[in-house]
């Protein structure tokens, strides 16, 4: 059967080179979005966006927000056929710790078949691969199938307060669609892609304990006032129990369960538990009791501490009592979870364990609510049949323990499908030293997503 995108496909293999320089112009820009001292370098990402799409032909915009841009850009109508909208987002996680790295996290480098970068597939790599595909119909055939819109921000690993406002506004009536895609998720494993049919939502939290006004000798007060770094470590102690289980009142009220047929499709994926350990460098895992560990990763909800500080941390000892400590912590939730009900029900759980002698503050940072795609959907359908093309086998139905936090508004504002079309690794060191996107499925992907347009036409 002829291949109705062979001089498409041509011209993918003839630009690989120059479409992974691409990508590490963009790796190469510092754009963390959480430290305030890289703030120029989010926006300097944001216009090398821009300036992306302006060299495709495009008459792509800057849309100011209170925090960083959105980059928008879109493709002519083509009437009679779906209209998709492409989110992702260009900045990333901070790099720290720094010494773990084995090169520098903003200096891409080829190692392996990978290339390592902060960003690289969280959510550069894996964003600019829809962008490449679009590259490819318009440099070709000077038009595209369906009409794209593409949307990418540059505060998603920050919560997307500026991208949930603006969607909040009529200004966003621009961005109708019949389907959102987003690739910010992972295959289910190497040469195994998949199609992401649900994904957890976060509430995340910084926990504030305050005593004495200054650090005191422990020898002269211990004993005799409340210690805060202790209080701190008992309060983020008492959240969980030794199986697994969230102890804050309500936690699980609105949590939908699995049906036996979900379970049964998960247990049926060929996920190797001691390879996963070995993956990891652990030798054992935990998790809440009576479930597998891929639901308890993708289905189920959690509590988990990110970071702690307080007191002395210098070379040798120092015998305190710290006037301060804090902990940085969040909840990942499912289906039904409602963050603003979880943050006011762990508000009250800290509250009510708080000892005399401290105050305690707690900050609700961002929220989102967890998602699950119908799977009947045709476009579902179509890019199954475009992944089959891109990776030379049909993807998988999986779940997703991470969050990304705007796809349940743009369900809910757009009506449109949401397609999470993952081309990255789970062992890609997202949000760790040495992240990484393997160029095969950088290639392959931006392949699946030149059928995907096709696909989606053709209906």
């Amino acid at each position: 059967m002829d291949n109705p995108l062979a001089d498409i496909e041509q011209y993918l293999e003839g630009h690989r080179e120059a479409f992974e320089d691409d990508l590490c112009q963009l790796l190469s820009i510092p754009s963390v979005s959480a430290d305030s001292r890289h703030r120029p370098d989010v926006r300097r990402a944001a216009e090398w966006m821009r300036d992306e799409f302006a060299r495709m032909g495009l008459e792509p915009r800057l849309i100011e927000t209170d925090g960083q841009p959105l980059v928008y850009a879109e493709t002519p109508a083509v009437p009679g056929a779906p209209t998709v909208l492409v989110y992702g987002h260009y900045d990333v996680q901070p790099p720290d710790p720094l010494d773990q790295w084995i090169s520098p996290p903003f200096q891409p480098t080829r190692r392996n078949g990978n290339i390592y970068a902060r960003g690289a597939t969280d959510d550069k790599g894996q964003m600019l691969t829809h962008v490449k595909s679009a590259q490819a119909w318009l440099a070709v055939r000077g038009r595209l199938p369906v009409q794209l819109k593409f949307l990418i921000e540059g505060e998603e690993e920050v919560g997307s307060k500026a991208l949930q406002k603006y969607l909040e506004t009529p200004a966003a009536d621009h961005l109708a669609c019949n389907a959102v895609v987003v690739s910010d998720t992972s295959q289910f494993g190497p040469n195994q892609p998949a199609i992401t049919y649900g994904l957890r939502g976060i509430a995340y939290f910084e926990l504030h304990v305050k005593g004495p006004k200054q650090d005191l000798h422990s020898g002269t007060f211990g004993g005799g006032v409340t210690n805060p770094a202790n209080v701190l470590a008992k309060l983020l102690a008492a959240l969980t129990d030794d199986h697994g289980r969230v102890q804050v009142p309500g936690f699980y009220d609105d949590v939908r369960p699995l049906s036996a047929q979900e379970r049964e499709s998960l247990a049926k994926l060929p996920f190797d538990e001691q390879q996963f350990q070995r993956q990891l460098g652990v030798n054992g895992l935990h998790g809440e009791s009576g479930y597998s560990t891929l639901e308890r990763r993708w289905t189920r909800p959690t509590c988990d501490v990110h970071g702690v500080w307080g007191g002395y941390q210098g070379e040798g000892g120092k015998t305190i009592l710290p006037a301060r400590a804090a902990a940085k912590f969040s909840c990942r939730l499912v289906p039904d979870q409602d963050p603003v009900k979880i943050a006011a029900a762990i508000r009250q759980f800290l509250e009510d364990r708080k000892p005399p002698g401290v105050e305690i503050e707690l900050i609700y940072m961002s929220g989102a609510p967890g998602i699950v795609v119908p799977l009947d959907s045709p476009s579902i359908q179509a890019a199954a049949r475009a992944i089959e093309h891109g990776f030379g086998r049909s993807p998988c139905l999986i779940r997703e323990g991470g969050s990304i936090p705007i796809v349940m508004q743009f369900s809910k504002r757009l009506k449109a499908d949401a397609l999470l079309l993952g081309w990255g690794l789970d062992d890609d060191n997202t949000h760790s030293p040495n992240e990484k996107f393997h160029l095969a499925d950088f290639h392959r992907g931006i392949k699946a997503s030149a059928w995907l347009w096709h696909e989606l036409a053709a209906g």
